[in-house]
């Protein structure tokens, strides 16, 4: 009796474990399936950007030839990495990191201010400032951009730089998460300094500003993501290589006659790469900002 009453809590645990085990690897060969679903795209466009033949690119499309190279060459990026003539992608690269740097930087401190004010300054009609605030981004970008185009055509801001950073520096999704995020710190903190005396700047500069790196590390990224990606608004708004940005800049190589895949897949690696570089340097504030406000919710 004795034997059988060990030996059954034995053979019950035996099937879990591998039921357990099982499903593991079920799960892990769904995560496999799905990165090489989203990283081939990716993996392809290197590989033809190395390739000195457009044709060749053409015809290697929908094979896995479309995933190896015999003969590698930069031959596409220096063509592409110019800074004059009839390529020069690297003057569009070059304005758009422009662009990117002074959208983002001011957008940080507009829209964290205003955040910020919302959600500790004394504010009338707080309620109503944040209601028209979510009607505001609720509003199509679309709907509001020819009249956006008539007002900036006007005031002679027309294919500069500050026509691309200006209109799009305070957003009402970027002032809601700071608002969000400065209205979930203690109370204690802003009562604590307004009793040492300072100004409710300080108090904004010094205290809060530092604690919102997760926030500010969302917004870099998604501020940065949606600056990079403008295509109908530059096209509006700039009719020279002087601004002109690079997401236009890649639509030049897809003429009426034929199409230079060779230098646009190379262009489009070089596209890829500062906006992948600024979401390296905010991985980690931005993963623990959607971790901490999955948590809390």
């Amino acid at each position: 009796m004795s034997d059988i009453a060990i030996s059954t809590p034995h053979a019950q645990v035996t099937p879990a474990r591998s039921a357990v085990g099982s499903l593991r690897i079920v799960q892990t060969a769904c995560i496999l399936v799905i990165a090489l679903v989203i990283v081939s795209p990716l993996f392809m466009l290197l590989i033809a950007s190395l390739k000195d033949d457009r044709f060749q690119i053409l015809t290697d499309m929908g094979s896995f030839r479309a995933f190896w190279v015999s003969d590698p060459t930069l031959a596409n990026f220096a063509e592409v990495g110019n800074f004059s003539g009839e390529l020069a992608f690297g003057r569009y690269l070059l304005n758009s990191l422009i662009i990117l740097a002074l959208t983002v930087g001011s957008g940080l401190i507009v829209n964290s201010m205003a955040g910020f004010v919302l959600a500790w300054g004394s504010v009338r009609g707080r309620a109503v400032i944040l209601s028209l605030v979510i009607a505001l981004y609720v509003i199509p970008q679309e709907s509001i951009i020819m009249p956006l185009v008539i007002m900036v055509s006007r005031a002679g801001m027309t294919d500069t730089f500050a026509v691309q950073i200006v209109p799009w520096i305070a957003s009402p999704l970027y002032i809601f998460l700071f608002y969000q995020f400065f209205a979930q710190l203690p109370k204690e903190l802003f009562e604590a300094a307004q009793i040492d005396g300072a100004s409710i700047f300080r108090i904004y500069r010094s205290i809060f500003l530092p604690l919102s790196l997760p926030a500010l590390a969302t917004v870099s990224i998604l501020m940065g993501i949606e600056s990079w990606n403008q295509y109908l608004w530059p096209i509006l708004v700039t009719q020279t290589d002087y601004a002109r940005p690079i997401a236009v800049a890649i639509a030049t190589f897809f003429g009426q006659d034929s199409i230079y895949w060779d230098r646009a897949m190379a262009a489009s690696v070089l596209m890829m790469l500062p906006i992948l570089a600024l979401y390296l340097a905010f991985q980690r504030w931005f993963v623990s900002s959607f971790v901490g406000s999955a948590v809390k919710g």
